[in-house]
């Protein structure tokens, strides 16, 4: 298996296709020293991506036999957004844009209330911003938050896991943006979209006017 990337790599390739193996076995299979492959493996453990179990033998002591964890799946190709697509666009055509638009209304819904619980003690738009900022890194779209003022803040987003759905869906983006608004109780608006070209998303958030004049009010009464 020489040649097909690292070591590391080749590991986690051999656990997927051969299934559970020793040191030794897979010291064979890569054509490797057992001290390189236990030091690839410790790396790995340490990463959660692959474990390990005790395996009996007729003979001779107990040996380690090694797996993949679950974790480990998001290093093998995934094809998801080519799926859903494909199954957005089957309704689209069978059903017609009816019940893709209903589709994203359950889903910002969905999204909503799934959100509510981690804003209901967030009494300030920046606790707000940034409790979204950090579900929105939690979930792959490498966020970077800019404070342009105290009643203004820029959310970037350098990657977008479904941009290949929100290029062909415009209900996606529309879904985003009015779970945005809601949650954060501002003003939202996109002002660069990466499935129309942008080099990345940008959300351009504002406390509400409402909100700035009550707040001014508190402070000076």
């Amino acid at each position: 298996m020489r040649g097909n990337g690292s070591t590391r790599n080749q590991i986690l390739i051999l656990l997927k296709t051969k299934g559970p193996l020793t040191v030794s076995e897979m010291a064979a299979h890569l054509g490797v020293t057992e001290m390189a492959v236990r030091r690839h493996l410790n790396t790995l453990e340490r990463d959660q991506m692959v474990s390990s179990q005790l395996l009996r033998q007729a003979m001779g002591r107990p040996t380690s036999q090694y797996f993949l964890t679950e974790k480990s799946d998001d290093f093998f190709p995934k094809n998801y957004h080519s799926f859903t697509l494909d199954i957005l666009e089957d309704l689209e055509r069978t059903q017609g844009t009816e019940v893709i638009d209903q589709l994203f209304r359950n889903r910002e819904k969905r999204l909503i209330e799934s959100y509510q619980s981690s804003f209901k003690t967030k009494k300030t738009l920046r606790d707000r911003v940034e409790t979204l900022a950090k579900m929105q890194e939690g979930k792959g779209y490498m966020v970077k938050l800019e404070e342009i003022n105290e009643d203004t803040f820029a959310l970037i987003e350098h990657n977008c896991p479904i941009a290949q759905v929100s290029s062909r869906f415009d209900q996606a983006c529309a879904c985003e943006l009015n779970l945005f608004r809601s949650i954060l109780e501002a003003d939202v608006e996109q002002q660069l979209c990466a499935a129309k070209g942008g080099p990345h998303c940008v959300y351009l958030i504002r406390a509400k006017k409402d909100d700035k004049k009550e707040e001014q009010e508190e402070k000076e009464g």
